[in-house]
Parts: C-alpha cells; sequence; structure tokens
C-alpha cells in the first residue's frame, strides 16, 4: 500500500473504494507533482493522470488519487484506462454536476478525438472532471466506455467545448460503445455553455449496451438546431437490453427560452428488443421524450409523450 499514512487508507475503506493484499495508492498533484517521483506518498506526487495510470497493476485494485488544483492535467494523447479494477478518485469537493476541480481536459492544441476511454471492468471514478476544448473539424467528445460494471460519481463529461465539432453531428460529450451494467450517479453529461449547431446528442449508446443505470444525473446541451437531442440509442440487431434513468434532468438552454427541442431521445438503427426506463425524470427545454415511444416506460402519470415535460407554473 505504499508509504501513505494509515489515515488515507481508512478514508478509502469509508468511501467504498475496496483494496486488496498488493493495492497501492498513486498522488497527482499538477501543480507540486513531477513524473520523476515515486507518486507513492504525500511528500512525492506524481505530475500527470497518465504516468500514475502507468505505474497501476490489473486485478489488484489499484487507486489513483487526483488532488483538486487550479491547474488541470493536459494529455497529449487519449488516456486509455482499461486495466480492471484499477480505480480513480478525486480528493477535492463531493460536488455533483460540473464543480469538480480535479480536472483532465483535452486543449485546443491536442486535438484529441476522446480525452479518456474507459474499458475493463470493475473499475471505480468519482469526483472527476474530463472535458475536451479540442477544436478541429472532426467529430470527438469527452469520453468512450467500453467496458462493463463501472461505477462513475460526481463526474462531469463535458465534451464539445469548442463551437467547431459542436457544430458537427458525430460529435458528444459521453458514448457508450458494447458497455453493460455500469453506473453513474450524481454526474452531469454535456454542457450548456457552447452553442451545439448540429444534431449531435450528449450521450450516445451504441452496440446493445444494456443494463446501465443513470442516477440523478444531469443532461445539459444549448442548442436550438433541430434534430439535436439529449440522447442517441443506436439500437442493432438484437437490441440493447435495459437503460434506466432514475430522477434525471434533461436541459436544454435556447436563445430566452424560444425555441424547445422535440424530444430528449432518438432512436436509430435496427431497433430490436430495448427498454428505456424512466423513473421521476423532468425535462426543461424540450416538448417530448422520443421520436420513437413505443418502447420508453414510466410510471409517472399522463403515459404520452410529453409526461414529465416541466412546463412554467399558471399565474
Amino acid at each position: 500500500m505504499g508509504l501513505f499514512p494509515k489515515q488515507i487508507k481508512e478514508y478509502l475503506a469509508l468511501q467504498g473504494i475496496p483494496a486488496g493484499p498488493d493495492s497501492n495508492i498513486y498522488l497527482v498533484d499538477t501543480e507540486e507533482g513531477s513524473d520523476s517521483n515515486p507518486g507513492d506518498r504525500w511528500i512525492a506526487p506524481l505530475l500527470t493522470l497518465e504516468a500514475a495510470y502507468a505505474k497501476c497493476v490489473a486485478d489488484q485494485h489499484d487507486t489513483v488519487l487526483f488532488l483538486a488544483r487550479d491547474t488541470a492535467d493536459n494529455p497529449a494523447a487519449s488516456i486509455a484506462w482499461d486495466k480492471d479494477f484499477t480505480h480513480l478518485i478525486g480528493l477535492g469537493n463531493n460536488l455533483p454536476g460540473v464543480g469538480q476541480r480535479c480536472r483532465v481536459v483535452g486543449t485546443a492544441a491536442a486535438d484529441l478525438v476522446t480525452v479518456m476511454t474507459f474499458g475493463g471492468k470493475g473499475s471505480i471514478i468519482r469526483n472527476m472532471q474530463i472535458g475536451n476544448e479540442a477544436d478541429a473539424d472532426v467529430d470527438s467528445g469527452a469520453v468512450l466506455i467500453t467496458g462493463d460494471r463501472l461505477e462513475f460519481k460526481n463526474v462531469f463529461f463535458a465534451g464539445m467545448v469548442h463551437d467547431t465539432p459542436a457544430a458537427r453531428a458525430g460529435s458528444y460529450s459521453l458514448t457508450l460503445t458494447g458497455a453493460h451494467e455500469n453506473f453513474f450517479e450524481d454526474c452531469t453529461i454535456g454542457t450548456d455553455t457552447i452553442t451545439r449547431a448540429a444534431a449531435n446528442a450528449e450521450l450516445v449508446m451504441t452496440a446493445t449496451s444494456s443494463k446501465n443505470i443513470f442516477r440523478r444525473c444531469r443532461f445539459c446541451s444549448k442548442s436550438e438546431t433541430a434534430g439535436k437531442f439529449s440522447v442517441h440509442m443506436n439500437v442493432p440487431v438484437g437490441g440493447a437490453g435495459l437503460n434506466s434513468w432514475e430522477d434525471c434532468l434533461f436541459y436544454n438552454q435556447s436563445v430566452n427560452w424560444a425555441q424547445a427541442l422535440t424530444d430528449v431521445f432518438h432512436i436509430s438503427g435496427a431497433q430490436g428488443t430495448y427498454f428505456i426506463d424512466l423513473a421521476r425524470c423532468r425535462a426543461i427545454g424540450f416538448t417530448g421524450w422520443g421520436d420513437v415511444v413505443t418502447h420508453i416506460y414510466s410510471a409517472d402519470p399522463a403515459p404520452v409523450n410529453t409526461f414529465g415535460i416541466v412546463l412554467n407554473p399558471a399565474v
């Protein structure tokens, strides 16, 4: 477990971060660290997330601690986080949504297609902000998930943080491809600061991604483009199974509230057997839930396309 004091190990245990007999802990400090340091003690942190991850060994529940700072980690290449049971914990405020200062940001100079890819299984990611400021005229986003049974809590997925990729239909904030049984809690997907000038989506789910749960998450966008959606599900032959959204808010900002988008969900592909489960969800800046509502289920009242759409109260 390296040279960290007993208290940090106890803190991780209280936070539900597992450890085994061979587990190691590494610290990233983007202002005071150095990648020539061992990273296994407070007084000798690493500078970059990439260097810390390189030290981790799959399947032994190693943990990377990322210290909140004014300076973000700016990777030169996409980070592939694909070692099973390897955890990433931001040491900052446990803020849901967009407040995290533990930041991994792809810069305009790097022009990354994806900032981080999470593969493998069983990893825990908490209190992080992952954003992409790429300005190249190519489809791009913040995070791609291909792994299974991953936990994301208090994570901000900020894709399209520049007008150029935000004007492309293939850009995104978060994409799940063949990803199963993942859990998202108190996360924010998308931003309401950069105008989306194309019919893209903040969350894209493809290749039978199923049994994923989004709890108390916010899906944000800023758009007046016809065909812009919050979630795009591309359902192949055989369907995508069950995916659930619980107590989630789908929110689109438009100029002076002048133009609401048509639907939250866009369903494309073969549209086989799949289920969209909505529990206590709300939508602001939309007029309906889906361009295909046959497989959308909710226990809320008024089981029509407009249920749960938030309106101004009458005066």
